[in-house]
């Protein structure tokens, strides 16, 4: 089977690569297989962090259509098309269920469900020549990877019925201005901020790395009261730590 999709790691630091670049790194049933083991690899290797990137001038231009309308067009594959329908909520779960900050880099083309199962990323970092459009509706399709809880909760309802809606593509600085990215660099500078995006965080400690992934995540639909209440049990979890009596004790020690 062709590695359409790379896994590598290196300390505390998973790299997933899309590695379509001659199909401009679409997305159909195999190359969605390999995201989806590639994204449970990582979390069981225990990475702090994962660049999500890609290879070629695209990030990617989404759900191989194609391959979509061949699948949908033959009676005899109708189990095989809503499989593939399937497999785009199964990698958002997968990457729900990995602990560690995933970092997306984006570049050149981002369109439809390529996009939207970025929305999960912890953090979005897009290279100035980044496009992104969910043409979905244009073609008679339906969203996916959680985009209508995920894209209002990031930019707000009204701006998130505008994208989907309308269908326009943005460009990284008008994404940068909604929030839906979170930085926007040179392309030649891509690569570098995302490792070293990845390299501060691991640098902090990692339990309460995790705490704040996973509490930023869960508490947007809890009471004020569950809130504080799991602030506080990960404040004591955190510092009752021998990390953070070493932390402290050289903060202090150092001036601050």
């Amino acid at each position: 089977m062709t590695e359409e999709v790379l896994y590598n790691k290196e300390g505390h630091v998973g790299t997933i690569t899309l590695n379509k670049p001659e199909q401009r790194n679409t997305l159909d049933q195999n190359t969605l297989n390999q995201l989806i083991d590639a994204f449970k690899k990582s979390a069981q290797n225990g990475d702090v962090c994962v660049i999500y990137q890609a290879e070629g001038k695209h990030f990617t231009v989404g759900a191989d259509l194609k391959y979509g309308y061949e699948v949908m067009m033959d009676p005899l594959r109708l189990q095989e098309g809503v499989l593939f329908q399937n497999t785009f909520q199964t990698l958002t779960r997968a990457m729900m269920a990995h602990p560690g900050i995933i970092i997306v880099g984006m570049h050149g083309w981002i369109i439809g469900g390529g996009f939207e199962h970025t929305l999960y990323c912890d953090i979005r970092i897009a290279a100035d020549d980044t496009r992104i459009m969910l043409p979905e509706l244009g073609v008679g399709i339906f969203f996916s990877n959680a985009s209508t809880k995920l894209l209002p909760r990031i930019i707000g309802e009204g701006r998130a019925k505008h994208l989907m809606l309308l269908g326009q593509e943005i460009n990284a600085e008008e994404a940068l201005k909604i929030g839906l990215v979170t930085q926007v660099v040179k392309l030649n500078a891509l690569s570098r901020t995302l490792k070293m995006t990845a390299n501060s965080i691991v640098s902090k400690s990692h339990l309460a790395v995790k705490y704040t992934k996973q509490l930023v995540n869960e508490n947007q639909d809890l009471p004020i009261d569950a809130v504080l209440d799991r602030e506080a049990m990960a404040m004591q979890d955190t510092g009752s730590s021998e990390e953070a009596r070493t932390r402290i004790t050289k903060f202090v020690k150092e001036g601050h």
